[in-house]
């Protein structure tokens, strides 16, 4: 019995692998009809964006697994969750990129602000302890039960059911609201980090939905592997510290390059990922 679990976990996990893999080569082929019809300098902003959303998106992820034990959710419904949670994210970057662009290119001194948010959020999350979360007490939750009430119990894979008449919402639609939600935060994040990067909307936006397309792929991979990954949130807080240097000494009209900022970043989630797997082979 065991070995069936321990076979069906290994296939799932491949199954998985094979799925980023896949949207991973397909940003990669993207990206090289960018350097072939934009030019060098756009393949490496877009290369630059797409690194720092994936290495952020770890980080959510993380959260993710976190909201779906917390509600005890199985695997089967984590599915239909994402799937409507990735759709959600891309319409809700959209929106923030288009927004974001446009406030950059009005109020350029906003870089600057967009660097200090970076600083004091990449800090907060090198320091902060792991501990666990009731998001049954988070805000996007309270909210939604102000709107509608929320039932206890699942209904399949039903977002919504009538009980007396009465529409109620699932606890799935639930975990839907807090992780879009958590989106909006994550986005706070990731799209001025990008913007450390290149502010041409285009590649902003194509860097985060190539992105945002594999993170089912990879929360499911990560749902397998995440004690293995360690010191990665701390690589990806040192990520954002560098970025928002990277804006806010612009205000010293000092600029570090594309090059050294995609070395710099490429690198340092390079070196979180292989020091997690040392200390994970030494466990």
């Amino acid at each position: 019995m065991k070995n069936a679990v321990n076979q069906r976990m290994l296939m799932e996990t491949k199954k998985a692998l094979k799925t980023l893999c896949f949207w991973v080569g397909l940003a990669i082929a993207f990206n090289i009809g960018i350097y072939i019809f934009m030019g060098r300098d756009h393949a490496l902003e877009f290369f630059g964006g797409y690194i720092i959303e994936q290495s952020l998106s770890l980080d959510n992820l993380f959260v993710f697994l976190l909201i779906f034990e917390g509600f005890a959710i199985k695997p089967q419904y984590q599915k239909r969750i994402l799937s409507y949670g990735i759709f959600g994210a891309i319409v809700l970057r959209l929106i923030f990129i288009v927004l974001g662009v446009a406030i950059v290119n009005k109020f350029h001194w906003i870089l600057y602000v967009f660097g200090i948010i970076l600083i004091v959020s990449g800090i907060k999350m090198f320091f902060k302890k792991e501990e666990s979360t009731d998001y049954k007490n988070s805000i996007f939750f309270k909210g939604l039960k102000k709107i509608i009430p929320v039932t206890d119990e699942l209904a399949g894979e039903k977002f919504f059911v009538r009980k007396n008449k009465i529409l109620h919402a699932t606890p799935l639609f639930a975990i839907l609201v807090i992780i879009e939600g958590s989106d909006v935060l994550f986005a706070i994040d990731s799209i001025p980090a990008i913007f450390s990067i290149t502010t041409n909307p285009f590649l902003v936006y194509t860097s985060n939905i190539f992105a945002i397309l594999g993170l089912r792929a990879m929360y499911f991979l990560l749902q397998k592997l995440h004690n293995k990954f360690e010191y990665v949130k701390y690589g990806v807080a040192l990520i954002l510290v560098f970025t928002g240097i990277k804006l806010g000494i612009l205000f010293f009209h000092i600029e570090i390059s594309l090059g050294v900022s995609l070395a710099v970043i490429f690198l340092t989630l390079i070196l979180s990922i292989i020091f997690s797997m040392i200390k994970t082979s030494k466990k």
